[in-house]
């Protein structure tokens, strides 16, 4: 920027600063290189009368790509208001900037313009008005856009499936990428990587084995060499193979990475902590602390897991420890994954002490102090404590939540009227759930039933298990036992006969 500003200064001193090519080249420089200064664009730009559309479109890219996209915006709107059209350059830069900032409403607005203009079938500003919508969350809209776009290239797929990815509906976006596949558009790595998300976050393995043999059909295989390594698809592969579950092949290729970011570093300790591989897990955690990587709010949320896991007490302090000299000691997620921590290792104190912190509770929050109380003997302190969270109109128990209620009701250990009220407790709870209780639930019911001996309640749960899914056989060996323990071994055999219709096979230490 240094020798530049030296050129423009001789541009001012001689009359080449009214021509309006170098000038030109000066803004573009200024506002979109990687060396430049979109501030001293924007100087320049102020002292020039009559700028040029090539200008404002430079301008406007600049601003973009910048960390104030509101100001492209800004700039479109005065470019407008001085008499100048836009057109197919200028589009795509403004749509970008309504993604950027989630402005769906002035995306629109540009979209009208694009139609006025003729703009419409224009490839660019097609695309980019399907990724505008599709990165608003308007799948709807970015649909009928990619049925009207004139070729459907990479780039538009891409944005495409993308958009699924983002929206959750992993399915869709597989669907999307075999469709481009159909139609023999090459996938690039951004729409690999894209397609490699997908299969991760609906842990389907077998798509995403394809999808990577088409990583390495295309010549785009990372793990193949070391130059030009693409660390990003890298990791995308890594944490499809993670997330599914092949942790050890997962880790085989994480141990071929000639470098290495942050996500996949959390890629594979979120998955052993997952998948319940805790030491390996923290051991790869302190890995990436020798290797001079900083923990994030992912790598916490994992290693807290783990010793949640482990009930390693110690470190489980040293790691609140070191969050708390970080900045996201006060988020939610990581509050409430240290309150689920405690909670589990059995320090209730500091778990209700984090939790008596926390600003704004959830639903998790509040599930995750309710069952750690439960299932470490203090019953009455976990009922009060959904009491408080019934209490709060913004938060809904979920069925977790209920479970870990039920668990507390059939663990009271208080005198048998007290034990029956608790048992009674369950059930109004159980018919007053705003969800349909599911196996689980029933499950934890049928254990109070078990402790307190109480069959008529379990005849009950069992004509509401007959209108189920047949699942494990856990619940219907629980019915059994409470049958023979009352002596009705006709109710016995009806919970045997069920089982064997539902086809659920009985397990051998039953």
């Amino acid at each position: 920027m240094t020798e530049l500003k030296q050129l423009h200064g001789l541009m001012i001193t001689t009359s080449v600063i009214n021509n309006a090519i170098p000038l030109s080249r000066v803004v573009d420089f200024c506002a979109n290189s990687k060396a430049g200064d979109i501030n001293y664009a924007k100087s320049v730009f102020n002292q020039i009368e009559v700028p040029s559309l090539y200008i404002w479109n430079s301008m406007i890219k600049g601003y973009s790509n910048s960390n104030n996209p509101n100001e492209a915006l800004h700039m479109y709107r005065e470019m407008q208001q001085k008499g100048y059209s836009p057109d197919h350059f200028t589009f795509p830069f403004v749509l970008k900037a309504s993604s950027l900032i989630f402005y769906p409403k002035y995306g629109k607005a540009i979209h009208n313009r694009i139609v006025k203009t003729g703009f419409e079938l224009d490839v660019y500003a097609s695309t980019s008005l399907l990724h505008m919508y599709v990165s608003c969350d308007d799948m709807e809209a970015g649909l009928k856009v990619f049925d009207l776009i004139p070729k459907w290239n990479v780039v538009a797929w891409t944005s495409l499936i993308a958009g699924y990815v983002n929206k959750g509906w992993a399915r869709k976006a597989i669907e999307v990428f075999k469709d481009m596949e159909f139609w023999n558009v090459e996938p690039n790595e951004i729409t690999l990587v894209n397609t490699l998300v997908a299969c991760a976050q609906i842990r389907d393995k077998d798509a995403g084995k394809w999808v990577h043999s088409r990583v390495c059909q295309l010549g785009y295989d990372p793990f193949e060499s070391d130059l030009n390594f693409n660390v990003i698809l890298a990791t995308a592969i890594i944490d499809m193979y993670a997330k599914c579950g092949n942790l050890r092949y997962a880790r085989d290729l994480f141990n071929k990475m000639p470098q290495r970011n942050l996500v996949a570093w959390n890629s594979m300790i979120g998955a052993y902590n997952q998948y319940g591989w805790a030491r390996e897990a923290l051991d790869l955690f302190f890995d990436m602390l020798v290797a001079g990587f900083v923990p994030d709010k992912g790598t916490f949320l994992s290693v807290t897991g783990a010793c949640a896991h482990l009930g390693a007490l110690a470190l489980g302090q040293s790691i609140h420890a070191y969050i708390l000299k970080t900045n996201i000691g006060a988020d939610i997620f990581i509050g409430t994954a240290l309150v689920d921590m405690y909670a589990k290792i059995g320090d209730t104190i500091s778990a209700q002490e984090i939790f008596d912190k926390l600003e704004k509770k959830d639903a998790m929050a509040w599930t995750s102090m309710i069952i750690g109380l439960a299932i470490h003997g203090h019953a009455e302190e976990a009922l009060n404590t959904f009491k408080r969270m019934q209490e709060d109109a913004t938060v809904i128990p979920d069925e977790i939540t209920y479970i870990g209620i039920l668990c507390a009701c059939s663990h009271v250990g208080l005198v048998e009227e007290v034990e029956q009220a608790a048992l009674k407790e369950a059930e109004r709870l159980v018919k007053k759930m705003p969800m349909q209780p599911n196996i689980a639930i029933w499950g934890a019911l049928l254990n109070g039933c078990e402790i307190h001996e109480n069959v008529n309640l379990a005849d009950q749960v069992r004509s509401c298990m007959t209108k189920l899914e047949p699942q494990g056989s856990g619940v219907y060996v629980l019915l059994s036992n409470i049958y023979a323990r009352a002596g009705k071994w006709q109710e016995v055999n009806l919970a045997r006969e069920l089982m064997v219709h539902r086809r659920i096979a009985k397990p051998p230490w039953a």
